[in-house]
């Protein structure tokens, strides 16, 4: 019996493909899609992720190996959010960095999930932690949020997104350049950030664009949160 076409597969795919993603709105304008996995790198990566932990609530599980040297400490943290809101997982082996990160995705029991790695990850382990954000979105309390941390230029496949930080600082003045340089649903794009009067950080002219982004590894911009080693 031929199934009427409001009923057809490809049609109801269709339809979930269109459904509108819950986002995370952070900086003014910009967005992140929830319960999917983004890619943050660039010298200043540490800084962007506080940015955007700052616009979320409840505990920020960061997770980084445990041989670096390089930790978030208090004294630079509390520019951007309450470091009590920190749960550090700090696993022994590279294998276990996903493992963790895709373990506590998939309980959908906090906002935030950073993964601070050495290097980007292939395609497969990135299917599987966007899989993993889909149900704990589906199943837990909250749509989770999964940010993956790679220093240089990055490069990590199948990610929603990718955002490039550096500092671009001036004698007197803290500024730095974001670039978004991949995303499934906007354009590439640049912006200008810079230090207010209060001691927050906010977008200079949300309509200007920046030079393309470094492809080199810079240290610059995230030296202040950490108590030793450089900022990749």
């Amino acid at each position: 019996m031929t199934q009427p076409p409001h009923r057809t597969l490809s049609h109801l795919l269709t339809r979930r493909t269109h459904q509108a993603r819950p986002e995370l709105r952070f900086l003014g304008d910009l967005t992140l899609d929830l319960a999917r996995v983004h890619e943050i790198c660039g010298g200043a990566r540490r800084t962007l992720t506080l940015q955007i932990a700052a616009a979320t609530r409840g505990p920020v599980f960061w997770i980084s190996p445990m041989w670096r040297g390089d930790r978030l400490f208090a004294e630079g943290v509390v520019q951007f959010i309450d470091p009590a809101r920190l749960v550090f997982v700090t696993p022994k082996r590279v294998e276990d960095l996903l493992w963790s990160m895709e373990e506590c995705l998939r309980s959908g029991a906090m906002p935030l999930v950073v993964a601070d790695l050495p290097e980007p990850p292939g395609l497969t382990p990135v299917r599987r932690l966007h899989l993993a954000a889909e149900t704990g979105a589906a199943e837990g309390q909250c749509p989770p949020l999964g940010l993956l941390l790679t220093p240089g230029a990055g490069g990590a496949q199948g990610v929603e997104s990718r955002w490039h930080m550096a500092a671009r600082h001036q004698p007197g003045t803290e500024a730095w350049q974001l670039d978004r340089t991949r995303a499934r649903t906007a354009a590439q794009h640049s912006w200008t950030l810079h230090r207010t009067a209060r001691g927050d950080i906010a977008l200079a002219d949300p309509t200007q664009s920046a030079p393309a982004p470094e492809t080199g590894r810079t240290a610059a911009g995230a030296g202040s949160f950490h108590r030793e080693g450089s900022a990749h």
